[in-house]
């Protein structure tokens, strides 16, 4: 008991923090030290702030919906049937809507569940050299004619490239350095 008391209290009426980071914490500061209880007040901030978005946007809902069934003489629910299509077609949400009415909190509806719902990786590249069959692995060097090639073949002399590199060249000089022309002299 009395080790106890020596760990909370090391010296002169001094605590740990709360957290037990190991550092000392203070009274006025809910027995934590100056670190965590920043990040605890963080915390708090963050939650009011959650709590006061989450209520304004109930609050707009409701008056929304409150707005839209006085307005209407029936009162009808849509009822949505959301279809997922498979990846290897395409991603997107079909929305097939059972009632005739177009109602504008719908069509919102409708274009927030527009958006891809399944992130396709990227798909691999080849590991091999192109000319020699060689396996590279991720030190292969991709080509301006995208093409993948080991360390000796990767120059252009060496696979007989198809990109035009004076092109692209001059469409560079060409960008960088505007043509700078002088004003023509009035005659008097």
């Amino acid at each position: 008991m009395a080790e106890e008391q020596r760990l909370q209290e090391p010296a002169g009426g001094h605590r740990l923090c709360a957290n037990n980071c190991g550092f000392f914490g203070s009274p006025t500061t809910h027995n934590l030290c100056s670190k965590c209880y920043r990040d605890h007040c963080i915390k708090e901030q963050q939650m009011e702030e959650a709590k006061f978005v989450m209520e304004t946007t109930l609050s707009k809902k409701s008056l929304q919906l409150e707005s839209s069934s006085s307005s209407s003489s029936k009162f009808h629910e849509p009822s949505a049937n959301y279809v997922l299509v498979c990846p290897g077609e395409q991603q997107k949400l079909e929305v097939e809507k059972s009632n005739t009415i177009n109602d504008p909190n719908d069509v919102a509806v409708e274009e927030q569940h527009e958006a891809p719902l399944v992130v396709v990786a990227e798909a691999v590249g080849p590991n091999r050299c192109t000319t020699c069959r060689k396996r590279v692995g991720l030190t292969g060097f991709k080509c301006k004619c995208g093409v993948t090639f080991c360390g000796t073949h990767r120059y252009p002399e060496q696979h007989g490239c198809t990109f035009d590199y004076k092109a692209m060249g001059k469409e560079e000089i060409t960008k960088a350095n505007p043509v700078v022309k002088a004003k023509k002299l009035e005659k008097i």
